[in-house]
């Protein structure tokens, strides 16, 4: 844009424009920036009208975690757990097992580990390893034969069919 075609014929390129110009935006952002009925904002910008980098910054807590890795170390801890205090007791498990990781994350996992993505019927059940394989196995041969294996873990149909199909299950063999 040709400089007679700018409004009042503003200079861009002068120095003075482009100072005038930051005052202005410094006059706006204290008029507009700080309000009283907002205290969190008293600290956003400065008394010159200069954003205040700090503020801005994430708190501690809400900057990124590295990265976990579940492996079979963490995995084994899940098992050693299950045995020690019970589907169900996950904060437990996190607490004294694997404090880097949630109890619900340790829920997401069980649920993995287990073969069943709802874990009610197992409420305080605990098992060893084995009896876990054994759980995971029963579970995939319910959801195969009926078609609701997802995902890695036995879903719920509306029907009431696997509800059914694990209580006869565990009249035959108990978990």
């Amino acid at each position: 844009m040709a400089q007679q075609d700018q409004p009042n014929n503003l200079d861009v390129t002068s120095t003075m424009f482009w100072h005038e110009k930051q005052e202005w935006v410094k006059r706006m952002r204290l008029d507009f920036s700080r309000r009283p009925e907002f205290p969190e904002t008293e600290h956003m910008i400065n008394d010159e009208g200069m954003l205040n980098q700090q503020y801005f910054e994430p708190p501690k807590d809400a900057i990124s975690q590295p990265e976990r890795k579940w492996g079979d170390e963490e995995k084994q801890k899940l098992l050693e757990g299950i045995e020690k205090y019970g589907i169900g007791h996950f904060r437990e498990i996190s607490d004294n097992l694997l404090p880097e990781w949630s109890g619900n994350d340790l829920r997401m996992k069980a649920i993995r580990v287990m073969g069943r993505q709802n874990l009610q019927l197992y409420k305080d059940w605990r098992g060893n390893t084995d009896a876990v394989k054994r759980e995971y196995e029963r579970n995939k041969d319910i959801g195969l034969r009926l078609g609701t294996w997802k995902g890695g873990a036995l879903v719920y149909d509306d029907d009431g069919h696997v509800l059914r199909a694990i209580e006869e299950s565990n009249q035959i063999s108990p978990p």
